[in-house]
């Protein structure tokens, strides 16, 4: 294994993973064989490294606010020799706050089974919630099993979708962020036609929908604060374990569309990529049934022209699930969605990829101005499938000083 990049400050990480043309893992590609694109502008690569992540464990340094782990955690790791296979610590953190009841039943049933026949001896696991339940890090089945039991669906900052006018996060964002006049112009006839409203109404009904849309989009930010923070905590926790570090995020998605959302994300993926932490998703709600897919790059124009319900359920199939995406793509890990296999959809899940590139560029010619900048890392060999993070947000401006 290629030593371990020294990352500064004023660098980023880009994990990368490469697949053949049959799907087989690739572990043998070169620096010289990457291109690394930052807003479609071809970037030098300062480092380079290829982890094995399911090889040599890493220095025991534990210290896991998850949980304390077992007095013998330490113990155990330094027991490895050289040869052995590396420990493996997953987690799996199920969203609480987006499942639905009958998809939380779904995927606790398979999470119950997961534990039960696919976890090894030697394996320690932690189940957690975003409300707050969690079994410790532990090798003990029935801890986590009655862990899993213990999460039930919690509506902090759900959306109700009862109101008149009834307006979404999404709905919010693209209104009051984006000043996106079709979405408003959606908004307002959606006000007109539920409040049964004349003509001679439409005042009443704009300043109810910007009233609507503040009210959505202030309670949609606090929803994705706790969300994010929640995964960030999660991953800073488990950055001192000793050996393969398995993030499994088990969730329908939820909306991470705003430039804070994006900012967060970004974090995330930094504090993941330093920490050799893989975070893979499962998308909970199975299989994705009936309607016109407008889920690979929905905006406002085509939701303007469907409504309601409708309009809604394109966006869950894609925006919302999004993130899921961003965060396997971002690490070398693994996303699962429309699929009703949950079971064997988190057995692969569980299991961490063979070889992650990463790839080092500097941040020092980069505008602290906070805006996103997309990534695209190319390998020049043909057939080649690779999955690496997509963006990143640069640094803010330092207060005060004007850039």
């Amino acid at each position: 294994m290629s030593p371990t990049i020294k990352v500064s400050v004023d660098s980023l990480l880009v994990p990368v993973v490469v697949h053949d043309a049959h799907g087989h893992p690739v572990g043998d590609l070169r620096k010289e064989d990457f291109r690394l694109f930052d807003r479609e502008k071809q970037r030098d690569i300062s480092g380079f490294s290829i982890e094995t992540r399911g090889g040599q464990p890493l220095a025991p340094q534990v210290e896991s606010a998850i949980s304390p782990p077992p007095n013998d955690t330490v113990a155990s790791a330094n027991r490895l020799s050289p040869s052995a296979p590396s420990q493996r610590f997953l987690v799996l953190l199920f969203d609480d706050l987006h499942l639905s009841a009958s998809d939380l039943g779904q995927v606790q049933r398979a999470a119950d089974r997961l534990v039960s026949a696919s976890l090894s001896d030697s394996d320690f696991a932690a189940v957690v919630s975003f409300s707050g339940v969690t079994s410790g890090l532990t090798r003990d089945k029935g801890k986590l099993r009655d862990a899993i039991s213990r999460v039930h669906v919690r509506e902090l900052y759900r959306h109700a979708g009862q109101g008149c006018p009834d307006i979404d996060y999404y709905m919010a964002d693209l209104i009051v962020n984006k000043r996106d006049q079709a979405a408003f112009e959606s908004a307002v006839g959606e006000t007109m036609s539920c409040a049964h409203f004349s003509a001679d109404m439409r005042p009443v009904a704009e300043s109810m929908t910007r009233t609507a849309s503040t009210q959505a989009l202030s309670t949609g930010d606090q929803d994705m604060r706790v969300t994010l923070s929640a995964v960030k905590e999660v991953v800073s926790k488990m950055a001192g374990l000793p050996g393969k570090r398995l993030l499994v995020l088990i969730s329908p998605g939820f909306l991470t569309v705003t430039m804070e959302a994006m900012s967060r994300k970004s974090q995330i993926l930094d504090l993941a990529a330093r920490s050799d932490v893989t975070i893979s998703a499962l998308d909970a709600r199975g299989l994705y049934v009936g309607g016109p897919d407008l889920s690979k790059s929905p905006n406002s124009t085509t939701y303007a022209q469907i409504s309601g319900q409708a309009a809604r359920q394109q966006l869950d199939r894609g925006e919302y699930a999004d993130v899921l995406a961003e965060f396997a793509d971002g690490t070398g890990g693994t996303f699962v969605h429309n699929n009703n296999d949950l079971e064997g959809g988190l057995r692969r899940l569980a299991a961490p990829p063979e070889y992650v590139y990463l790839l080092e560029i500097s941040l020092q010619d980069v505008k602290s101005d906070g805006t996103y900048h997309p990534l695209k890392v190319k390998v020049a060999k043909p057939g080649m499938d690779v999955q690496a993070r997509r963006g990143y947000v640069a640094p803010a401006p330092a207060r005060g000083k004007n850039r």
